[in-house]
C-alpha cells in the first residue's frame, strides 16, 4: 500500500505544471509568432510568451528557448544567480514566460561567440559556419517566471 501511495504522488508530481520564478503580472500570454511580428514595438516592455521549449541550458539551467509554429525561437535569459532555474524536462512542452523584452545587437564575431556559448551550455557540437555572416539583431526576455505545462 505504501508503495502504491508512494508511486501516485510521483504520478501526480510530474503532471503538475512546474512555476519557476515570481509570479505573472501580465494576464494573458502571446505567441512566440506574435512576438516577431511586431518585436521592436514590445523592447523594454514586460511580455508574457507562450511556446514549446526547443531547449534548456544543460549547465545550469539559466535560459530556455521558446518555439513558436513557424519555428522561430526565443531566449527567455535569466542571471547566473540561481533566482529561476528552468527545469531540463521541460524540452518538448509548452511553456509561458514573462519578462522584459530586450533587443541584443551582436557583430559577427559577438554572435559567433554567443553561439558557441549557447552549443557548450546545451551540451551540442558547434558549427560557426551555421551563424550567418554580419551583423545580427536578436530579441530574448530577461525572465522574471515560467510556468512549464504539463502537457
Amino acid at each position: 500500500m505504501r508503495i502504491l501511495l508512494i508511486a501516485a504522488t510521483a504520478l501526480c508530481l510530474y503532471a503538475a505544471d512546474s512555476k519557476v520564478g515570481k509570479p505573472f503580472t501580465q494576464k494573458t500570454p502571446i505567441t512566440v509568432d506574435a512576438l516577431y511580428s511586431k518585436p521592436d514595438g514590445l523592447v523594454g516592455k514586460t511580455v508574457q510568451v507562450k511556446g514549446k521549449v526547443t531547449e534548456v541550458c544543460a549547465a545550469m539551467g539559466c535560459w530556455m528557448n521558446l518555439a513558436g509554429d513557424s519555428g522561430k525561437t526565443l531566449r527567455i535569459q535569466v542571471g547566473h544567480d540561481g533566482a529561476i532555474v528552468f527545469p531540463k524536462e521541460g524540452v518538448g512542452k509548452m511553456a509561458i514566460a514573462e519578462g522584459k523584452l530586450e533587443k541584443v545587437e551582436l557583430t559577427h564575431e559577438e554572435a559567433i561567440a554567443a553561439a558557441k556559448h549557447e552549443a557548450d551550455d546545451a551540451g551540442r557540437k558547434f558549427d560557426p559556419a551555421t551563424v550567418k555572416p554580419g551583423p545580427g539583431v536578436a530579441y530574448e526576455i530577461a525572465g522574471t517566471g515560467a510556468l512549464i505545462l504539463s502537457n
